[in-house]
């Protein structure tokens, strides 16, 4: 059987799990709360010595890096083609999305969400406003990155082309996290609003479900980091 350890407060995670629901595959579910610091622990450790989530375990074989995890299970499970295409050219644009989100839209986002306020949460101290505002800007340029060149102002349905990828998925899960910080990605940008829009009605129902806890954190302190209270 398959185990996957996450977080669904973990961006990575939240799309692994959206690629195993939508296509059916069993997997024993081990949940690692982060805000308890169980990703620290021995045992889990020896699960993943980088001490991060999402894990795949398939059989002592184990992957601990989200695109490659997604990229084994498109290659290893009877599932639709386009979500990492056989053909060479097809697939090798997804993964130049894959390559870029890394140190570009990921980086950017979560960035903006620590700094502005998981780290405040944690620690009780207030972020700088001249630091959000630096992370901000950094954000947004590429939230419109994804806006103008990867959906091309509207040419395209999804990041990729015309058909939705695990880019997609990806690349939801990242712009769903400034939400929690107060920011909405939306605002501004309609190209990418309807991309969003697409996404989750593709993966619905789990994709309310796998963002079930961003929702209620967003709503309930309205981008406001709750100062050492637990999330």
């Amino acid at each position: 059987m398959l185990k996957v350890y996450f977080d669904l407060m973990s961006q990575p995670s939240r799309a692994v799990v959206l690629f195993l629901k939508i296509n059916n595959i069993p997997y024993e579910p081990c949940p690692v709360a982060l805000r308890k610091g169980e990703h620290f622990t021995e045992s889990y450790s020896r699960i993943n010595p980088f001490q991060k989530v999402p894990v795949i375990d398939e059989d002592g074989f184990k992957l601990t890096e989200s695109v490659a995890i997604l990229r084994y299970l498109s290659q290893t499970r009877d599932v639709p083609d386009h979500w990492y295409p056989r053909d060479f050219k097809s697939q090798a644009v997804v993964d130049e999305y894959l390559e870029w989100q890394h140190l570009d839209i990921r980086a950017n986002c979560a960035r903006y969400f620590q700094i502005k306020f998981l780290q405040p949460a944690i620690t009780g101290i207030p972020a700088k406003e001249e630091r959000v505002m630096d992370f901000r800007k950094r954000m947004e340029k590429s939230l419109d990155d994804v806006e103008k060149f990867w959906l091309k102002n509207g040419e395209k349905k999804y990041l990729t082309g015309n058909e939705i990828s695990i880019a997609d998925i990806l690349g939801a899960c990242e712009v769903e996290q400034p939400k929690m910080a107060g920011y909405d990605v939306r605002l501004n940008r309609p190209h990418l609003s309807s991309w969003l829009d697409r996404v989750k009605n593709y993966l619905s129902p789990h994709y309310d479900e796998v963002h079930k806890q961003v929702y209620k954190v967003a709503e309930a302190f309205g981008g406001n980091p709750p100062l050492r209270t637990k999330l």
